[in-house]
């Protein structure tokens, strides 16, 4: 029996708000792409750990300081192009679980760095989605994509399927 958020017609709802969180990654990197330098964002970051009131925990500073600013030319291709990716991936509904989580860990790390700006209201919207799941991926790729991938999967063996309760 299908629960309430994976009615179709609920499914435009969640559809829409995928398609709208979509397009904020995708604007977000798209203004990225070229000209992007992460240092400056990652040395403000640092910065914000002291102080009387910090809006960065140490430890996260000391992760940014000694692991991410060492590999800024890395972390400037990997920004931009995952936004893209992950917008992409919603608009149009492929891999919507993977890039709802791995938007939802972006702005999990921006708002970790300091950085409210939208990212609470991107990152509740991805935890939303993330909830509803199969009625997010009703209206997109995935309703094709997926069901395929599985099936194919355990016509391989690769995953079995459980039949019963007593099955191990």
């Amino acid at each position: 029996m299908k629960k309430w958020y994976e009615h179709r017609l609920v499914a435009i709802v969640w559809a829409a708000l995928r398609i709208w969180l979509g397009f904020q990654w995708l604007e977000a990197g798209w203004h990225k792409l070229g000209a992007f330098d992460a240092a400056g964002f990652l040395n403000g970051a640092i910065e914000k750990a002291g102080g009387e009131f910090p809006a960065v925990q140490g430890w996260y500073a000391g992760f940014l300081e000694t692991a991410v600013l060492p590999n800024v030319k890395i972390i400037n291709i990997l920004i931009p192009w995952g936004e893209i990716l992950v917008g992409i991936g919603l608009i149009v509904g492929a891999l919507t679980l993977p890039a709802l989580i791995a938007g939802a860990f972006m702005n999990l790390n921006f708002l970790m760095a300091g950085t409210v700006s939208t990212n609470p209201i991107l990152l509740t919207a991805a935890i939303i989605l993330l909830f509803v799941i199969k009625g997010t991926a009703y209206y997109g790729i995935d309703r094709f994509l997926v069901p395929a991938t599985i099936n194919n999967f355990q016509d391989k063996g690769i995953f079995k399927k459980i039949r019963g309760a007593a099955a191990h």
